[in-house]
């Protein structure tokens, strides 16, 4: 197993070799690196084909993703290839690393640009020195005290840097000034929606149905058991439910095991494509601020987000020049929102404070106006 240490010697050694070795042809090609997860890939699918935009006609356009945010290559695209590399491999094996980055540097890219605002110095980063592009574009990072002076030695891997504005602001609209700065177009932003043609058209279900999606990699932002239990038993009569997750979720979450004792109430380990046509057909969507809840927003499911303080500001709410109609996000506001999950307090039962204290009622009554709006007259 590599360290950092061991990491950066070997890509030392690596670049040494690459300054001496030639590359066949022209620098051809943009690579677009995206370090963020599944909910910032759905995301960024709302503005990557303006960053598509700087390719030159013919030419061709290849997204570098992490390997657990394949997962949602779907939204993005067709017409960008996509590529993936394990971030946990990358830190510690050294071949695997080596590999990765001579791919990338025979790959010959005409331009590289980064759209992550936090980037790391021994990855992203290290990935983006390894191409050694004719052109490399990004924003200033994000601040990050661990790797201050690292960050700032790395501003001499771009040809250009955008200052995006304050540490905490919307995601998209981030990615928005900076293809503008990059593309020198201003275009408005508008509402969040991915075209319906291009994923699989709503399902037919026999019942209405509500999905929920209690669990998240941040177990600190899930709402207790105790709540879903009661929406569900709120429902109104013939409607049924579909808990989603990955089956490792209910593993390591037994407690939501209880909820699908009524034979209404059903598990679904869909993966993201899969729930596509299920979204598209719900009543609603009551799910924490995670990955499905922006892959239901942008596909029009009416949607509650039952979300935590900490990304307010950067991801939910959203932007209102963004914010489609279908999605409703409940958080109790705080004087430490937009944290950005460093959270100054002990945590509750396991929660932030932020999601400890959400009102059950007001869950509750929120999901029965919204069920009976969508019931119509």
């Amino acid at each position: 197993m590599a360290g950092p240490r061991l990491s950066r010697l070997a890509d030392a050694m690596a670049s040494l070799k690459r300054q001496w070795r030639g590359r066949s042809g022209v620098p051809n090609g943009v690579l677009l690196v995206s370090a963020g997860g599944l909910g910032d890939t759905v995301l960024l699918a709302h503005v990557v084909r303006r960053f598509m935009g700087l390719a030159a006609d013919g030419e061709p356009v290849t997204m570098l993703l992490r390997a657990d945010a394949a997962g949602m290559a779907f939204v993005l695209p067709p017409q960008a290839r996509v590529e993936t590399v394990d971030f946990s491999r990358l830190r510690k094996d050294i071949r695997y690393r080596l590999e990765v980055m001579d791919r990338l540097f025979e790959a010959n890219y005409r331009l590289v640009a980064s759209t992550d605002y936090l980037r790391h110095p021994d990855l992203d980063e290290a990935l983006i020195r390894a191409c050694r592009a004719a052109e490399a574009v990004a924003m200033v990072p994000r601040p990050w005290p661990k790797y201050a002076a690292r960050l700032r030695r790395n501003a001499a891997l771009y040809d250009r840097l955008f200052d995006s504005g304050p540490a905490v602001r919307d995601k998209v609209l981030r990615w928005w000034d900076f293809a503008d700065w990059l593309t020198g177009e201003s275009v408005p932003p508008a509402p969040l929606r991915l075209a319906a043609g291009r994923l699989a058209p709503a399902a037919r279900l026999a019942a209405p149905t509500v999905l929920i999606q209690p669990f998240s990699a941040v177990r600190a932002k899930q709402s207790p058991v105790e709540l879903y239990r009661r929406v569900i038993e709120a429902l109104p009569e013939g409607h049924q439910v579909r808990i989603t997750g990955a089956a490792a979720d209910l593993e390591r979450n037994p407690e939501f095991k209880g909820l699908l004792a009524p034979p209404a109430v059903v598990f679904d380990a869909a993966t993201f494509e899969e729930l596509v046509p299920t979204l598209k057909a719900a009543r609603l969507v009551i799910t924490v601020d995670t990955a499905l809840m922006h892959l239901a927003a942008s596909v029009g499911a009416p949607t509650l987000a039952l979300a935590s303080a900490a990304f307010v500001g950067e991801i939910v709410p959203y932007a209102p020049e963004i914010a489609p109609a279908n999605l409703h996000v409940l958080y109790r506001t705080m004087p430490c929102e937009g944290c950005l999950g460093s959270c100054v307090h002990p945590l509750e039962d396991g929660m932030y404070r932020c999601v400890a204290e959400l009102d059950a009622a007001a869950v509750v009554a929120r999901i029965g106006a919204l069920l009976g709006a969508e019931a119509g007259p």
